[in-house]
This record gives C-alpha cells, sequence and structure tokens, in this order.
C-alpha cells in the first residue's frame, strides 16, 4: 500500500512539475515569440517551446494523468501554437497572458467574458457524469464475466466516453472561476448524429475538430481547390485530417501501453475518413440524403463496429479496462493514506 502511495505521489509531483513547465513555456510563447513576425522567424522562435510540449505528458505513466496530457499539450497546445506561427486561430493578435495560455492548452472554447459563478447545472451535470462513471467501473470490476466480449467492449467503450466527459466538465469548473470566462461545451449531443459527417464535424470532441480544420483540413482543401476544383476539393483534405488524427490518437494509445503500436487506431480513422468522403461523393453526385431516422442509426452502428474492431482492441487486449480500476483504487487508497496522517 505505501509502495503504490509513494508511486502516486511521484506522479503527482510530476504533474505539478509539468504545469509548471508549461506556463513557463506558453509565456515564452507570448512575450518573445509574439513580438516575432509570423512565418518561418516565428516558427523557429516557437519550435523549443513544441518539442517541450511535446515530451512533457510522456514523463507520467498513470492513465489519469498522460494521455488527457497528451491531447492538451502535443496536441491542442502544439497545433495552436503551429497556427499561431502563421498568425491564425485563436492565439492570433496575442490577448492577455492568462487568456493566452487559456487559449492555447485548454480543450474549450471560450464564448464572452461572464461576471456570475459557474453555474449550478455544470456542477451538477459534472456530478452526474462522475456517478455514472463509477456505477460503469464498478460493474466492471465485479461484473465483467457476466457479459459477452462484445458486449462488454461496448460498454467499455461507454466508459471511455463518459470518463472523457467528466474529465472535461470538470476541467470546466475550475477554467470558470479563474478566468472568469464562459465555455462552449466539448460534445454536442453525438448519439443525435445525422450522418459520419455530423458526428465528426459538429459533435463530437468539437475543440479538437477546430484545431484540426485549422491547422489540418483547410491548408489542405485550399490546395486541393487550386487542383482539382472547388466541388471536389474537401475529399482529400477530409482523408488527411482523418489520417492525421489517427497519427495523433497513436501518441495517445503510446502513452496508455508504452509498446509499439499496431496502427488500429489510425486505421480506425483512416477508414472514417474515406466513409465520410463515401458520404460526400453520395450527397453530391448522386444527390442521396436518407432521412436521419436512417442516416443517423447507420452512422452509428458503424462507428460502434469500427470502435470494437479497431479503436478499442488495443486496449482490451492490454487489460487497460483492468489498469483504469487499479489505478483508481491506487488513488482512492492514497487519499485514505492522507486522512490517517
Amino acid at each position: 500500500m505505501k509502495d503504490m502511495g509513494m508511486g502516486v505521489e511521484s506522479e503527482l509531483k510530476k504533474l505539478i512539475m509539468a504545469v509548471v513547465t508549461t506556463l513557463a513555456s506558453l509565456s515564452y510563447c507570448h512575450h518573445i515569440a509574439a513580438n516575432t513576425p509570423k512565418g518561418l522567424p516565428r516558427l523557429l522562435a516557437l519550435l523549443p517551446a513544441i518539442t517541450l510540449l511535446s515530451i512533457i505528458p510522456f514523463k507520467l505513466h498513470t492513465i489519469y494523468l498522460g494521455p488527457p496530457l497528451v491531447l492538451l499539450l502535443s496536441w491542442l497546445t502544439n497545433f495552436n501554437l503551429l497556427a499561431f506561427a502563421f498568425d491564425h486561430g485563436p492565439l492570433s493578435s496575442p490577448p492577455a497572458r492568462h487568456v493566452f495560455i487559456l487559449k492555447a492548452c485548454s480543450p474549450f472554447k471560450i464564448k464572452q467574458p461572464i461576471h456570475s459563478k459557474v453555474p449550478l447545472t455544470l456542477i451538477l451535470e459534472a456530478a452526474c457524469k462522475a456517478s455514472l462513471w463509477l456505477v460503469l467501473s464498478f460493474v466492471s470490476h465485479h461484473y465483467k464475466q457476466c457479459f459477452h466480449k462484445h458486449v462488454w467492449s461496448l460498454l467499455f467503450g461507454f466508459q471511455i466516453w463518459v470518463g472523457v466527459e467528466v474529465i472535461f466538465t470538470m476541467a470546466a469548473i475550475p477554467a470558470q472561476l479563474v478566468f472568469r470566462v464562459d465555455l462552449e461545451p466539448q460534445f454536442k449531443s453525438p448519439l443525435f448524429a445525422s450522418s459520419l459527417q455530423d458526428f465528426w464535424g459538429h459533435r463530437w470532441n468539437l475543440r479538437v475538430s477546430e484545431t484540426l480544420r485549422l491547422v489540418v483540413y483547410d491548408p489542405i482543401r485550399s490546395i486541393s481547390i487550386r487542383t482539382i476544383g472547388a466541388r471536389w476539393g474537401s475529399l482529400p483534405a477530409v482523408f488527411v485530417t482523418f489520417v492525421t488524427s489517427g497519427l495523433m490518437h497513436e501518441l495517445v494509445y503510446y502513452n496508455i501501453l508504452r509498446e509499439n503500436p499496431t496502427w488500429e487506431i489510425t486505421w480506425f480513422f483512416v477508414l472514417q475518413g474515406i466513409l465520410v468522403d463515401m458520404e460526400i461523393i453520395l450527397k453530391k453526385k448522386v444527390e442521396l440524403r436518407l432521412h436521419r431516422a436512417i442516416s443517423g442509426p447507420l452512422a452509428l452502428a458503424n462507428l460502434t463496429l469500427t470502435s470494437v474492431c479497431l479503436a478499442l482492441a488495443p486496449l482490451l487486449r492490454n487489460r487497460v479496462d483492468e489498469r483504469i480500476i487499479h489505478e483508481f483504487y491506487v488513488f482512492l487508497d492514497l487519499f485514505s493514506i492522507f486522512r490517517m496522517d
């Protein structure tokens, strides 16, 4: 018990160092790189910070700290800095330092300043999602053997989704308290998506979608339009965007598994890119538009099947579901030790 507590304490110390290093790196970006001409000079000035932010998350090994930091620092923050190098995105015309840092690494989009306390509905939402995650975790720990493996895979995927939502919702509370800003939701009822385009573009992980659109989709589409015309210029851009997302997810998976990649998660996103392009072609060429009562369930069925076969397979094969529960109890034990002390 004591050894486990010491391991978690070490992770928390690394987290503190990661936060301090991130704040210092982004302060450098705000004060120095912002005064450098846009383009290659600014990009070169930002490279030390981008390199450092890419490395920081891999110092942490717990599943509750490492993967979220890969998403926030190695992915979102670095993509925002790449856009900033060419004076695009939320960091162009740099605001005050604290707003610059929030916009750079926050998984949220700022709507407008607010002057009231955090809405009770947000706290209630966080509590409900956390309770649901605890129920799913309890079921996974005690009744896993009662489910067929495919049913269990679906439950595990749902547990991951709820867990991600819990992290985002709980992170929004201190962000609103400290920075006094109103934040847009990260997810927009993804289960009600009318198509794959609607799911990935307008409902799922909106901040990541916006960043990918800014750094990957828009530049590729601009090049494609000059090459193959405006009608089909979005097709290469969509595909390259999904490939990029797959490669970034490989970083998240590597942080979790710490073994050579199997590329299953990349193939998942490659397949999604192909299917979204097929949707676009069918809508433009054949003008085939199914009623959302049909297209919505078809899209969700595709996502369910491909997630079980590709996205979730390496996690379950490496017993990440058991690791999630084990590390959760380790954290609880650590807090129990603190209370006893």
